[in-house]
Protein backbone atom coordinates (compact mmCIF):
# COMPACT_ATOMS: atom_id res chain seq x y z
CA UNK A 1 0.00 0.00 0.00
CA UNK A 2 1.34 3.78 -1.45
CA UNK A 3 -1.43 5.48 -0.04
CA UNK A 4 -4.32 5.80 2.47
CA UNK A 5 -6.99 8.38 3.06
CA UNK A 6 -7.46 9.71 6.51
CA UNK A 7 -10.58 9.01 8.29
CA UNK A 8 -12.24 10.97 10.43
CA UNK A 9 -9.98 13.46 12.68
CA UNK A 10 -6.96 11.44 11.20
CA UNK A 11 -3.67 13.40 11.76
CA UNK A 12 -0.24 12.24 10.30
CA UNK A 13 1.09 11.24 14.21
CA UNK A 14 -2.11 8.79 14.34
CA UNK A 15 -1.65 7.37 10.69
CA UNK A 16 1.88 6.73 11.56
CA UNK A 17 0.80 5.07 15.30
CA UNK A 18 -1.86 3.35 13.39
CA UNK A 19 -0.05 1.84 11.07
CA UNK A 20 3.30 1.37 12.84
CA UNK A 21 4.83 3.59 10.79
CA UNK A 22 8.24 6.25 11.06
CA UNK A 23 6.50 9.76 11.48
CA UNK A 24 9.87 11.40 9.90
CA UNK A 25 9.48 9.37 6.94
CA UNK A 26 5.83 10.13 6.65
CA UNK A 27 6.37 14.26 6.99
CA UNK A 28 8.77 13.62 4.10
CA UNK A 29 6.63 11.96 2.26
CA UNK A 30 3.68 14.30 2.71
CA UNK A 31 5.53 17.78 2.91
CA UNK A 32 2.33 20.01 2.18
CA UNK A 33 1.21 19.13 5.52
CA UNK A 34 3.10 21.46 7.67
CA UNK A 35 1.69 20.59 11.62
CA UNK A 36 1.56 16.41 12.25
CA UNK A 37 -1.15 17.02 14.60
CA UNK A 38 -3.54 19.40 12.59
CA UNK A 39 -6.78 17.51 11.33
CA UNK A 40 -6.51 15.94 7.54
CA UNK A 41 -9.78 13.93 7.34
CA UNK A 42 -10.07 12.78 3.79
CA UNK A 43 -7.12 14.26 2.31
CA UNK A 44 -5.00 11.30 0.42
CA UNK A 45 -1.73 10.79 2.30
CA UNK A 46 1.06 8.90 0.60
CA UNK A 47 3.00 5.96 2.92
CA UNK A 48 6.38 6.41 1.63
CA UNK A 49 8.67 9.63 0.35
CA UNK A 50 9.90 9.08 -3.25
CA UNK A 51 13.53 8.22 -3.20
CA UNK A 52 15.33 10.82 -6.01
CA UNK A 53 18.93 11.05 -4.53
CA UNK A 54 21.23 11.10 -6.87
CA UNK A 55 24.03 8.18 -6.61
CA UNK A 56 27.47 9.35 -5.90
CA UNK A 57 29.90 8.04 -8.22
CA UNK A 58 32.90 6.04 -6.64
CA UNK A 59 36.21 8.03 -6.69
CA UNK A 60 39.01 7.35 -8.71
CA UNK A 61 42.79 7.84 -8.06
CA UNK A 62 43.95 10.89 -9.57
CA UNK A 63 47.37 9.52 -10.18
CA UNK A 64 48.88 6.30 -11.23
CA UNK A 65 51.09 5.85 -7.79
CA UNK A 66 51.00 2.39 -6.45
CA UNK A 67 54.06 2.72 -4.02
CA UNK A 68 54.00 5.24 -0.80
CA UNK A 69 56.03 7.76 -2.29
CA UNK A 70 55.53 8.44 -5.91
CA UNK A 71 57.98 7.00 -8.62
CA UNK A 72 59.03 7.77 -12.07
CA UNK A 73 59.84 5.37 -14.41
CA UNK A 74 63.74 5.63 -16.22
CA UNK A 75 62.07 5.65 -19.61
CA UNK A 76 60.13 8.82 -18.60
CA UNK A 77 63.02 10.61 -17.30
CA UNK A 78 65.30 9.74 -20.33
CA UNK A 79 62.62 11.98 -22.13
CA UNK A 80 62.68 14.81 -20.25
CA UNK A 81 65.69 17.31 -19.32
CA UNK A 82 66.20 18.82 -15.91
CA UNK A 83 66.75 22.04 -14.38
CA UNK A 84 68.78 19.48 -11.62
CA UNK A 85 68.85 15.86 -11.44
CA UNK A 86 70.11 14.29 -7.74
CA UNK A 87 72.11 10.95 -7.45
CA UNK A 88 71.81 9.74 -4.03
CA UNK A 89 68.80 9.75 -1.56
CA UNK A 90 71.16 9.32 2.09
CA UNK A 91 71.67 12.87 3.99
CA UNK A 92 72.65 15.42 1.20
CA UNK A 93 70.44 14.49 -1.65
CA UNK A 94 67.40 14.89 -0.61
CA UNK A 95 68.82 17.85 1.87
CA UNK A 96 69.27 19.36 -1.79
CA UNK A 97 66.19 18.37 -3.10
CA UNK A 98 63.55 19.77 -0.21
CA UNK A 99 65.83 23.14 -0.39
CA UNK A 100 65.06 23.01 -4.14
CA UNK A 101 61.29 22.29 -4.14
CA UNK A 102 60.76 24.81 -0.89
CA UNK A 103 62.55 28.12 -3.00
CA UNK A 104 61.41 26.72 -6.24
CA UNK A 105 57.91 25.91 -5.47
CA UNK A 106 56.11 28.83 -7.86
CA UNK A 107 59.29 28.22 -10.32
CA UNK A 108 58.82 25.91 -13.68
CA UNK A 109 61.97 24.10 -12.98
CA UNK A 110 61.99 20.39 -13.60
CA UNK A 111 64.07 18.20 -10.47
CA UNK A 112 64.45 14.56 -10.51
CA UNK A 113 66.45 12.51 -8.00
CA UNK A 114 67.68 9.04 -8.66
CA UNK A 115 68.55 6.06 -6.15
CA UNK A 116 70.57 2.79 -6.83
CA UNK A 117 68.50 0.64 -4.15
CA UNK A 118 64.65 0.30 -3.94
CA UNK A 119 62.13 1.13 -1.07
CA UNK A 120 62.68 -0.40 2.06
CA UNK A 121 61.23 1.19 4.65
CA UNK A 122 58.86 4.56 4.96
CA UNK A 123 60.36 6.01 7.68
CA UNK A 124 63.60 5.89 10.21
CA UNK A 125 63.80 2.13 11.11
CA UNK A 126 62.77 3.00 14.84
CA UNK A 127 59.41 5.07 13.86
CA UNK A 128 58.26 1.05 12.10
CA UNK A 129 56.22 -0.18 15.05
CA UNK A 130 57.54 -3.54 14.69
CA UNK A 131 60.88 -2.45 15.58
CA UNK A 132 63.35 -2.28 18.39
CA UNK A 133 66.84 -1.08 18.25
CA UNK A 134 68.21 -4.70 18.48
CA UNK A 135 66.09 -6.09 15.36
CA UNK A 136 67.20 -2.03 13.73
CA UNK A 137 70.75 -3.16 14.09
CA UNK A 138 70.12 -6.58 13.02
CA UNK A 139 68.22 -5.56 10.06
CA UNK A 140 70.86 -2.83 9.33
CA UNK A 141 73.71 -5.79 8.77
CA UNK A 142 72.01 -8.05 6.71
CA UNK A 143 70.67 -5.65 4.06
CA UNK A 144 73.65 -3.93 3.92
CA UNK A 145 76.32 -4.23 1.59
CA UNK A 146 80.03 -5.30 3.07
CA UNK A 147 82.72 -3.09 1.54
CA UNK A 148 84.82 -4.23 4.60
CA UNK A 149 85.20 -7.79 3.36
CA UNK A 150 87.58 -6.45 0.10
CA UNK A 151 89.19 -3.54 2.09
CA UNK A 152 92.24 -5.21 4.55
CA UNK A 153 92.63 -1.47 5.62
CA UNK A 154 89.04 -0.55 6.42
CA UNK A 155 87.67 -3.56 7.01
CA UNK A 156 84.11 -2.12 9.08
CA UNK A 157 82.88 -0.29 5.46
CA UNK A 158 79.29 -1.07 5.11
CA UNK A 159 76.78 0.55 2.08
CA UNK A 160 72.78 0.37 2.03
CA UNK A 161 71.68 0.89 -0.84
CA UNK A 162 67.96 1.75 -0.68
CA UNK A 163 65.69 5.18 -0.56
CA UNK A 164 66.78 6.83 1.99
CA UNK A 165 70.55 4.90 2.79
CA UNK A 166 71.79 4.91 6.05
CA UNK A 167 69.52 7.18 7.76
CA UNK A 168 66.83 5.03 7.77
CA UNK A 169 69.08 3.67 10.78
CA UNK A 170 71.69 6.41 12.30
CA UNK A 171 71.52 7.24 15.66
CA UNK A 172 69.89 10.74 15.71
CA UNK A 173 73.27 12.15 17.42
CA UNK A 174 73.30 15.53 16.04
CA UNK A 175 76.10 18.15 17.47
CA UNK A 176 77.41 21.11 15.01
CA UNK A 177 81.35 20.74 14.58
CA UNK A 178 83.53 23.08 16.72
CA UNK A 179 84.38 26.08 15.02
CA UNK A 180 87.79 25.42 15.68
CA UNK A 181 87.65 22.67 12.66
CA UNK A 182 86.40 24.98 10.62
CA UNK A 183 88.63 27.63 11.13
CA UNK A 184 91.43 26.56 8.51
CA UNK A 185 88.47 24.97 5.94
CA UNK A 186 86.80 26.58 3.02
CA UNK A 187 83.89 27.46 4.85
CA UNK A 188 83.99 28.94 8.44
CA UNK A 189 82.02 28.16 11.75
CA UNK A 190 80.13 32.03 11.16
CA UNK A 191 79.04 31.63 7.63
CA UNK A 192 77.72 27.94 8.22
CA UNK A 193 75.71 28.83 11.31
CA UNK A 194 72.79 29.83 9.43
CA UNK A 195 72.61 26.58 7.48
CA UNK A 196 73.26 24.85 10.79
CA UNK A 197 69.89 26.57 12.05
CA UNK A 198 67.88 25.88 8.94
CA UNK A 199 69.08 21.81 9.47
CA UNK A 200 68.36 21.74 13.38
CA UNK A 201 64.37 23.06 12.46
CA UNK A 202 63.64 21.02 10.00
CA UNK A 203 65.58 18.04 11.49
CA UNK A 204 63.77 18.81 15.18
CA UNK A 205 67.15 18.51 16.48
CA UNK A 206 66.01 19.16 20.43
CA UNK A 207 68.57 18.41 23.97
CA UNK A 208 65.04 17.42 25.22
CA UNK A 209 65.20 13.84 24.12
CA UNK A 210 66.09 12.85 27.34
CA UNK A 211 64.06 15.07 29.30
CA UNK A 212 63.43 14.40 33.19
CA UNK A 213 65.22 10.78 32.43
CA UNK A 214 66.62 10.50 35.62
CA UNK A 215 69.50 7.95 34.31
CA UNK A 216 70.73 10.99 32.29
CA UNK A 217 70.13 13.71 35.34
CA UNK A 218 72.25 11.91 37.44
CA UNK A 219 75.30 10.65 34.48
CA UNK A 220 75.54 14.56 33.82
CA UNK A 221 76.18 15.62 37.73
CA UNK A 222 78.35 12.83 37.94
CA UNK A 223 80.28 13.80 34.81
CA UNK A 224 80.36 17.47 35.26
CA UNK A 225 81.58 16.81 38.90
CA UNK A 226 84.37 14.82 37.58
CA UNK A 227 86.00 16.94 35.28
CA UNK A 228 83.78 17.91 32.37
CA UNK A 229 81.43 20.73 33.67
CA UNK A 230 80.35 20.95 29.82
CA UNK A 231 78.59 17.61 29.53
CA UNK A 232 75.09 17.98 28.38
CA UNK A 233 72.01 16.42 27.29
CA UNK A 234 72.54 14.49 23.33
CA UNK A 235 71.34 16.81 21.00
CA UNK A 236 69.05 14.14 18.79
CA UNK A 237 67.02 14.60 15.77
CA UNK A 238 63.66 13.23 16.90
CA UNK A 239 60.05 15.12 16.69
CA UNK A 240 58.86 14.97 19.98
CA UNK A 241 55.95 17.00 19.07
CA UNK A 242 52.22 15.68 20.16
CA UNK A 243 49.03 15.32 17.66
CA UNK A 244 47.60 18.58 17.87
CA UNK A 245 44.65 20.24 16.11
CA UNK A 246 45.14 16.83 13.81
CA UNK A 247 48.58 17.48 12.84
CA UNK A 248 49.76 13.93 13.39
CA UNK A 249 53.65 13.83 14.13
CA UNK A 250 54.32 9.74 13.96
CA UNK A 251 57.61 10.08 12.34
CA UNK A 252 59.81 10.81 15.45
CA UNK A 253 63.16 9.88 14.26
CA UNK A 254 64.59 12.12 11.65
CA UNK A 255 65.50 10.31 8.13
CA UNK A 256 66.37 11.37 4.49
CA UNK A 257 62.31 9.86 4.17
CA UNK A 258 61.42 13.62 5.79
CA UNK A 259 63.47 15.87 3.51
CA UNK A 260 61.41 13.78 0.79
CA UNK A 261 58.19 14.39 2.20
CA UNK A 262 59.09 17.95 2.82
CA UNK A 263 59.68 18.02 -0.83
CA UNK A 264 56.76 16.31 -2.38
CA UNK A 265 54.44 18.40 -0.12
CA UNK A 266 56.30 21.75 -1.51
CA UNK A 267 56.28 20.86 -5.23
CA UNK A 268 56.39 17.76 -7.43
CA UNK A 269 59.56 15.98 -8.53
CA UNK A 270 60.53 13.07 -10.23
CA UNK A 271 62.18 10.06 -8.95
CA UNK A 272 63.21 6.96 -9.86
CA UNK A 273 64.40 3.79 -7.73
CA UNK A 274 67.01 0.89 -8.84
CA UNK A 275 68.70 3.32 -10.82
CA UNK A 276 72.25 2.76 -11.33
CA UNK A 277 74.52 6.06 -11.86
CA UNK A 278 77.56 4.37 -14.08
CA UNK A 279 78.79 7.62 -16.01
CA UNK A 280 78.73 11.20 -16.64
CA UNK A 281 78.30 12.83 -19.99
CA UNK A 282 80.58 16.21 -20.44
CA UNK A 283 80.34 18.33 -23.82
CA UNK A 284 82.60 21.38 -23.68
CA UNK A 285 83.73 21.39 -20.01
CA UNK A 286 80.39 21.17 -18.58
CA UNK A 287 78.28 17.99 -17.21
CA UNK A 288 75.01 17.49 -20.04
CA UNK A 289 73.81 14.23 -18.65
CA UNK A 290 73.57 10.64 -16.65
CA UNK A 291 73.88 7.50 -17.94
CA UNK A 292 71.81 5.31 -16.05
CA UNK A 293 71.31 1.35 -15.96
CA UNK A 294 68.01 -0.57 -14.63
CA UNK A 295 68.32 -4.25 -12.86
CA UNK A 296 67.73 -5.53 -16.56
CA UNK A 297 71.01 -3.82 -17.57
CA UNK A 298 69.46 -1.19 -19.94
CA UNK A 299 70.93 1.86 -20.34
CA UNK A 300 69.00 5.46 -20.50
CA UNK A 301 70.32 8.76 -20.56
CA UNK A 302 69.31 11.30 -18.45
CA UNK A 303 69.49 14.78 -19.07
CA UNK A 304 70.18 17.82 -16.76
CA UNK A 305 71.50 21.25 -16.71
CA UNK A 306 72.97 20.93 -13.38
CA UNK A 307 73.98 17.39 -11.47
CA UNK A 308 74.25 17.05 -7.69
CA UNK A 309 76.24 14.22 -6.89
CA UNK A 310 74.72 12.50 -3.40
CA UNK A 311 75.84 8.97 -3.57
CA UNK A 312 78.20 8.77 -0.77
CA UNK A 313 81.88 9.21 0.09
CA UNK A 314 82.34 5.90 -2.05
CA UNK A 315 80.01 5.71 -4.56
CA UNK A 316 80.49 9.64 -5.39
CA UNK A 317 84.38 9.16 -6.22
CA UNK A 318 83.60 6.02 -7.97
CA UNK A 319 81.40 7.52 -10.22
CA UNK A 320 83.61 10.38 -11.19
CA UNK A 321 86.38 8.05 -11.53
CA UNK A 322 84.41 5.95 -13.86
CA UNK A 323 83.61 9.29 -16.10
CA UNK A 324 87.38 10.06 -16.34
CA UNK A 325 87.47 13.38 -14.62
CA UNK A 326 90.90 13.76 -14.10
CA UNK A 327 90.37 16.25 -10.41
CA UNK A 328 93.75 15.22 -8.88
CA UNK A 329 92.29 15.09 -5.16
CA UNK A 330 89.06 12.64 -6.33
CA UNK A 331 89.04 9.81 -4.14
CA UNK A 332 92.03 10.80 -1.86
CA UNK A 333 91.62 12.33 1.55
CA UNK A 334 90.17 9.76 2.91
CA UNK A 335 88.59 9.81 6.77
CA UNK A 336 86.71 8.62 9.40
CA UNK A 337 86.05 9.12 12.72
CA UNK A 338 88.75 6.91 15.78
CA UNK A 339 86.43 5.25 18.14
CA UNK A 340 87.08 3.85 21.13
CA UNK A 341 84.42 2.12 23.07
CA UNK A 342 84.28 0.69 26.89
CA UNK A 343 81.01 -0.83 28.53
CA UNK A 344 81.31 -0.80 32.07
CA UNK A 345 78.62 -2.59 33.98
CA UNK A 346 76.98 -1.01 36.98
CA UNK A 347 74.32 -2.07 39.51
CA UNK A 348 70.31 -0.74 39.09
CA UNK A 349 69.98 -0.23 43.01
CA UNK A 350 72.44 3.29 42.61
CA UNK A 351 70.17 4.78 39.94
CA UNK A 352 66.36 5.85 41.05
CA UNK A 353 63.60 3.97 40.67
CA UNK A 354 62.39 5.59 37.31
CA UNK A 355 65.22 4.90 35.16
CA UNK A 356 64.78 6.61 31.74
CA UNK A 357 66.88 6.57 29.26
CA UNK A 358 70.75 7.68 28.83
CA UNK A 359 71.79 10.14 26.70
CA UNK A 360 74.50 12.55 27.06
CA UNK A 361 77.36 14.46 25.12
CA UNK A 362 80.89 15.52 26.31
CA UNK A 363 81.66 17.77 23.43
CA UNK A 364 85.19 18.19 21.35
CA UNK A 365 87.13 21.42 22.54
CA UNK A 366 90.10 23.02 21.85
CA UNK A 367 92.45 21.14 24.18
CA UNK A 368 89.93 17.90 23.76
CA UNK A 369 90.45 16.63 20.14
CA UNK A 370 87.51 14.05 20.69
CA UNK A 371 84.07 13.83 22.11
CA UNK A 372 82.32 11.15 24.14
CA UNK A 373 79.20 10.05 24.30
CA UNK A 374 77.00 8.40 27.26
CA UNK A 375 74.18 6.33 26.44
CA UNK A 376 72.25 3.18 27.67
CA UNK A 377 71.05 1.62 29.40
CA UNK A 378 72.01 -2.15 27.74
CA UNK A 379 73.94 -0.08 25.68
CA UNK A 380 71.99 0.84 22.59
CA UNK A 381 69.40 -1.28 23.68
CA UNK A 382 67.36 0.64 25.81
CA UNK A 383 68.66 4.28 24.31
CA UNK A 384 65.71 3.82 21.85
CA UNK A 385 62.37 1.51 22.85
CA UNK A 386 59.05 1.20 21.83
CA UNK A 387 56.27 1.74 23.03
CA UNK A 388 54.77 -2.03 22.03
CA UNK A 389 58.33 -3.05 23.96
CA UNK A 390 58.46 -4.20 27.86
CA UNK A 391 61.07 -3.05 29.44
CA UNK A 392 62.23 -5.25 32.15
CA UNK A 393 63.55 -4.49 35.43
CA UNK A 394 67.53 -4.86 35.39
CA UNK A 395 69.33 -6.12 38.62
CA UNK A 396 72.53 -4.37 36.94
CA UNK A 397 73.00 -3.52 32.84
CA UNK A 398 76.15 -1.70 30.86
CA UNK A 399 76.30 2.02 29.48
CA UNK A 400 77.93 2.63 26.34
CA UNK A 401 81.00 4.56 26.65
CA UNK A 402 82.01 5.85 23.10
CA UNK A 403 84.93 8.55 22.22
CA UNK A 404 84.49 9.99 18.58
CA UNK A 405 88.52 11.84 17.56
CA UNK A 406 89.63 13.88 14.55
CA UNK A 407 91.90 11.95 11.93
CA UNK A 408 94.13 13.86 10.02
CA UNK A 409 92.97 14.82 6.03
CA UNK A 410 96.00 12.76 4.23
CA UNK A 411 96.73 12.54 0.54
CA UNK A 412 97.30 9.32 1.08
CA UNK A 413 94.45 7.88 2.48
CA UNK A 414 92.54 7.40 -0.73
CA UNK A 415 90.10 4.86 -3.11
CA UNK A 416 90.70 4.13 -6.33
CA UNK A 417 88.92 2.02 -9.07
CA UNK A 418 89.94 -1.86 -9.46
CA UNK A 419 90.21 -2.79 -12.99
CA UNK A 420 89.95 -6.23 -11.85
CA UNK A 421 86.90 -6.41 -10.39
CA UNK A 422 83.89 -4.61 -12.17
CA UNK A 423 80.41 -5.27 -10.40
CA UNK A 424 76.85 -6.30 -12.96
CA UNK A 425 76.49 -3.04 -14.29
CA UNK A 426 80.27 -2.88 -15.33
CA UNK A 427 81.77 -0.25 -13.03
CA UNK A 428 85.23 -1.01 -11.71
CA UNK A 429 85.13 -1.79 -7.86
CA UNK A 430 87.03 0.22 -5.25
CA UNK A 431 90.41 -0.25 -3.64
CA UNK A 432 90.87 1.33 -0.12
CA UNK A 433 94.31 2.37 0.96
CA UNK A 434 94.05 3.74 4.55
CA UNK A 435 96.52 4.14 8.02
CA UNK A 436 96.22 6.22 11.12
CA UNK A 437 98.57 8.86 11.31
CA UNK A 438 100.66 9.05 14.25
CA UNK A 439 98.40 12.46 14.94
CA UNK A 440 95.78 9.62 14.93
CA UNK A 441 97.52 7.56 16.99
CA UNK A 442 98.29 10.25 19.59
CA UNK A 443 95.01 11.45 19.90
CA UNK A 444 93.17 7.45 20.81
CA UNK A 445 95.65 7.78 23.43
CA UNK A 446 93.95 10.72 24.35
CA UNK A 447 90.49 8.97 23.73
CA UNK A 448 90.94 6.37 26.27
CA UNK A 449 92.28 8.67 28.28
CA UNK A 450 89.06 10.49 28.14
CA UNK A 451 87.15 7.13 28.51
CA UNK A 452 89.15 5.93 31.96
CA UNK A 453 88.42 9.12 33.20
CA UNK A 454 84.63 8.83 32.88
CA UNK A 455 84.84 5.39 34.06
CA UNK A 456 86.49 6.24 37.19
CA UNK A 457 83.74 9.50 37.27
CA UNK A 458 81.33 7.01 37.98
CA UNK A 459 82.90 4.54 39.84
CA UNK A 460 83.18 7.04 42.61
CA UNK A 461 79.46 7.43 42.90
CA UNK A 462 78.54 3.85 42.30
CA UNK A 463 80.06 0.25 42.52
CA UNK A 464 81.41 -0.70 38.66
CA UNK A 465 81.18 -4.71 37.99
CA UNK A 466 83.51 -4.69 35.34
CA UNK A 467 86.95 -3.67 36.09
CA UNK A 468 88.17 -3.94 32.63
CA UNK A 469 85.10 -2.68 30.46
CA UNK A 470 85.69 -4.14 27.16
CA UNK A 471 87.94 -0.73 26.29
CA UNK A 472 88.95 -1.36 23.07
CA UNK A 473 89.92 0.42 19.50
CA UNK A 474 87.09 -0.14 16.64
CA UNK A 475 88.54 -1.11 13.40
CA UNK A 476 88.45 1.93 10.93
CA UNK A 477 84.76 2.04 8.81
CA UNK A 478 83.03 0.67 11.67
CA UNK A 479 81.73 4.15 12.73
CA UNK A 480 80.06 4.68 9.38
CA UNK A 481 81.38 8.50 9.29
CA UNK A 482 83.85 7.89 5.87
CA UNK A 483 84.43 11.00 4.25
CA UNK A 484 86.66 13.38 2.41
CA UNK A 485 87.29 12.09 -1.06
CA UNK A 486 85.52 14.91 -2.40
CA UNK A 487 86.67 17.59 -0.46
CA UNK A 488 86.23 20.93 -0.64
CA UNK A 489 88.73 24.01 -0.88
CA UNK A 490 89.88 26.68 -2.47
CA UNK A 491 92.56 25.08 -4.53
CA UNK A 492 92.08 22.65 -7.50
CA UNK A 493 95.29 20.81 -6.29
CA UNK A 494 94.07 19.87 -3.15
CA UNK A 495 90.53 19.17 -3.19
CA UNK A 496 87.37 18.59 -5.71
CA UNK A 497 84.98 20.82 -5.03
CA UNK A 498 84.78 25.04 -4.65
CA UNK A 499 83.34 25.95 -0.92
CA UNK A 500 79.95 25.72 -2.64
CA UNK A 501 80.35 21.94 -3.49
CA UNK A 502 80.58 22.83 -6.93
CA UNK A 503 83.79 21.29 -8.47
CA UNK A 504 86.42 22.64 -9.94
CA UNK A 505 86.71 23.36 -14.16
CA UNK A 506 82.78 21.79 -14.39
CA UNK A 507 80.81 24.68 -13.42
CA UNK A 508 77.34 22.60 -13.32
CA UNK A 509 78.32 19.46 -11.60
CA UNK A 510 77.96 19.99 -7.51
CA UNK A 511 78.77 17.09 -4.72
CA UNK A 512 76.54 17.33 -1.44
CA UNK A 513 77.44 14.48 0.76
CA UNK A 514 79.62 13.24 3.33
CA UNK A 515 82.59 13.10 0.71
CA UNK A 516 82.82 17.56 0.75
CA UNK A 517 83.39 17.61 4.12
CA UNK A 518 87.67 18.76 4.49
CA UNK A 519 88.30 18.38 7.96
CA UNK A 520 86.11 15.16 10.43
CA UNK A 521 86.36 16.84 13.33
CA UNK A 522 85.01 15.00 16.28
CA UNK A 523 81.35 15.34 16.10
CA UNK A 524 79.03 13.09 13.86
CA UNK A 525 78.92 14.24 10.58
CA UNK A 526 74.85 14.01 9.76
CA UNK A 527 74.00 17.75 10.95
CA UNK A 528 77.01 19.50 9.31
CA UNK A 529 76.51 17.06 5.89
CA UNK A 530 73.16 18.19 5.55
CA UNK A 531 73.43 22.44 6.24
CA UNK A 532 76.26 22.31 3.41
CA UNK A 533 73.80 20.61 1.58
CA UNK A 534 70.92 22.95 2.02
CA UNK A 535 74.04 25.82 1.18
CA UNK A 536 74.48 24.10 -1.95
CA UNK A 537 71.39 24.26 -2.85
CA UNK A 538 71.32 27.66 -2.22
CA UNK A 539 74.02 28.20 -4.47
CA UNK A 540 72.26 26.19 -7.15
CA UNK A 541 69.57 28.67 -7.35
CA UNK A 542 71.13 31.87 -7.30
CA UNK A 543 73.38 30.41 -10.21
CA UNK A 544 70.36 29.82 -11.96
CA UNK A 545 68.57 33.25 -11.68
Amino acid sequence: MNSYIAKDSDTLRSIAKKLRLDLDLLMAANPQILNPDHDITGQKVKLRPPINIPICKPLAPSTDQKHWIPLTSLEKMAKNEYDVIIVGTGAGGPATLWRLCEQWKREEKRIGIIERGDLLTSTHALNVPTMNATRKTDLYKNIGYSLGKYFTHFPGATEVFALGGRTLFWSGNSPRLHPIDMAKGPVTYKELLPYYNIAERVMNVTKEYTKDSMITTKMLEILRSSGFPDAMEMPMAVDLSGTKFGQVHSDAFFSAISFLAMALNQRPFDLAVRARAVEIYRENERATGIRVMSPEKKSYVIKAKNIVLSASTWETPRLLLNSGIKERSIGHYLMNHSKVVATPKVNRDDFPEMLGTLATLIPRKKKRPYQITVYGPELERYMWYSAYEEKPVLKDFKIGIEALGIVEPRFENHISLDPNRVDAYGVPEIKVHFSYSEKDMEIIIKMMNGVNHVISGIGESMTIKNEKSDLCLWVPGDDYHEMGTCRMGNDPLTSVTNRYGQIHRIPNLYVADNSVLPFSGAANPTLTTISLAIRTADYIINQLR
